[in-house]
C-alpha cells in the first residue's frame, strides 16, 4: 500500500468518524425522526452511506459499467431496520472498502461508471482514487447534514463531542 492509499483511507476514516458522532446514544425512534422539512433522518443517512459504500465497492470491483442493483433506489434514504443494524452494516461496508482499496497496487486503476439517468450518454471512467475521493466527499457532506439533524433533534452539538 502506498502513502497515497494510507492518506486517503485515513481521511475517509476521519469523515466516517465525524458522521457517526451525531448518532451516539440515539434510540431507534429518534434515529428515524425528521427534524427539518427535509425527509432526511439520522438513521436514513447511515443506511444511505452503508448502502452507498457497498454499491461503490461493487462498481470499483466490477469496473465494467454495470449498474449495481439498488443504486437508483431512493428508499435507501429512509430509516428501516434498527439503527444498530445500519451501524453494523456501515462498519462492515467501510471495512470491506478499506481492505479492497488497500489491496490495489495503484489508485490509477480505471473504472467504467454505470449509466444513470443523470449521466452523459457516453461512457465515463473514474480512477480508483476518484472513487475514494467521491466517498470522502459524500460522507463529509452527509456528516454536515447529520450535525444539523441532531442539533435540531435535541440540541446536541457534534463539535463538542469530537473525542
Amino acid at each position: 500500500m502506498t502513502r497515497e492509499h494510507e492518506d486517503l483511507l485515513e481521511l475517509l476514516a476521519e469523515v466516517r468518524k465525524r458522521l457517526l458522532i451525531p448518532v451516539r446514544g440515539l434510540s431507534d425512534a429518534d434515529a428515524g425522526r425528521r427534524t427539518t422539512v427535509s425527509e432526511l433522518t439520522l438513521g436514513g443517512l447511515i443506511r444511505h452511506l452503508a448502502t452507498g459504500e457497498r454499491l461503490w465497492l461493487q462498481i470499483l470491483k466490477t469496473a465494467d459499467g454495470s449498474l449495481p442493483e439498488g443504486m437508483l433506489d431512493t428508499d435507501q434514504y429512509a430509516m428501516s431496520e434498527t439503527l444498530s443494524h445500519w451501524l453494523s452494516a456501515y462498519e462492515k461496508a467501510a471495512a470491506e472498502t478499506d481492505a479492497y482499496v488497500a489491496s490495489l497496487p495503484s489508485l490509477d486503476v480505471e473504472v467504467q461508471l454505470p449509466t444513470t439517468p443523470w449521466s452523459p450518454p457516453e461512457p465515463r471512467f473514474w480512477s480508483a482514487r476518484r472513487i475514494v475521493l467521491h466517498l470522502i466527499h459524500e460522507t463529509a457532506q452527509h456528516a454536515g447534514h447529520a450535525d444539523i439533524i441532531r442539533e435540531s433533534l435535541d440540541g446536541a452539538n457534534s463539535t463538542a463531542q469530537l473525542a
